[in-house]
């Protein structure tokens, strides 16, 4: 069995790096990468062991929103 031929679009795709919208083209592990920073920092306010915390979160990017949408979405 032959492998399945590219489209063209599908070539075009790849030759731009960029998808039709202009965001760019990932593989898993460079998503993954991108998701990655996305962090949630307790900070302190001061150096004490009884000082109160409180929690920072990083805000998501489009890319990263879209990312979590469709995470979101799959039926485990």
């Amino acid at each position: 069995m032959a492998p399945a031929a590219r489209s063209a679009a599908a070539k075009a795709k790849v030759a731009r790096r960029h998808h039709a919208d202009g965001t760019p083209i990932h593989s898993f592990q460079t998503l993954l990468t991108e998701l990655a920073t996305i962090v949630r920092n307790t900070c302190c306010t001061s150096a004490e062991a009884d000082a109160p915390t409180f929690t920072v979160t990083t805000q998501s990017n489009p890319l990263q929103r879209r990312a979590l949408d469709l995470i979101g979405q799959l039926a485990v």
